[in-house]
Formats: C-alpha cells, sequence, structure tokens
C-alpha cells in the first residue's frame, strides 16, 4: 500500500526544491523527517509537511492490524512546475525588467517497503 500528498502551489522554485527532495528519496520516515528538520534549506519545511500527510494518510488506510512508523519509507518525492507569477518594476533610464516568481507543486508517495 501507499499514501500519498500533493502539496500544490507552494511558493518555492522547482529547481530548489528537487536539490531537498533528493536528500530524502528513498529513506526511512524518520530519518527523512529528521533530515528535512534540521536542514537550512526553505524547501525542507513544505517537503516535511507533505511526507507527515503521506504518512498519515497511509496510516488511515490501514484497517487490518496497527502499522509502524519505522516499517515506512519515502517512496517517491516529485517536484513539478506550477505557476509562475510575473510582473514588472522599474528600473533606471524608462526601462522595466520582469520579475518571475516561481512555483511548484510536491507529490510524495510513502510505501511499506523500500523500493530499489
Amino acid at each position: 500500500m501507499e499514501g500519498r500528498a500533493i502539496a500544490r502551489y507552494v511558493k518555492i522554485s522547482p529547481r530548489k526544491a528537487r536539490q531537498v527532495a533528493e536528500l530524502v528519496q528513498g529513506k526511512p520516515v524518520e530519518e527523512a523527517l529528521n533530515i528535512l528538520h534540521f536542514s537550512p534549506k526553505r524547501a525542507s519545511r513544505p517537503i516535511e509537511k507533505a511526507i507527515r500527510s503521506a504518512m498519515h494518510n497511509l496510516l488511515q488506510q490501514r484497517t487490518e492490524g496497527r502499522k509502524e512508523v519505522s516499517d515506512l519509507f519515502v517512496g517517491q518525492v516529485r517536484v513539478d512546475e506550477g505557476p509562475t507569477r510575473k510582473w514588472y518594476i522599474p528600473r533606471a533610464m524608462g526601462r522595466a525588467t520582469r520579475i518571475r516568481r516561481r512555483s511548484s507543486h510536491i507529490t510524495v508517495v510513502v510505501t511499506e517497503q523500500k523500493e530499489v
């Protein structure tokens, strides 16, 4: 079984979020949460929340017997590009510069067995 959580419209660049996602992919959930909790990157907070949500979604699905958190693994962390907010700011000599504020969609899948 697998638990899935999607964090949409997270206001961080997908490129920066992918750097953090690579740290925890394929690791046990407890270890991944420890890595993210002490990581100085800004993307670690929304990814940590998504992992927690996916873990609880999986535990809610389990009806037969209790499942331990120590048996769960982060199966997949996918960071896709969301919409980009674009606007202009004035610059010297009548010019303008375009500002692009990127966002991302983070998908986390937590599984019961470690995927290769």
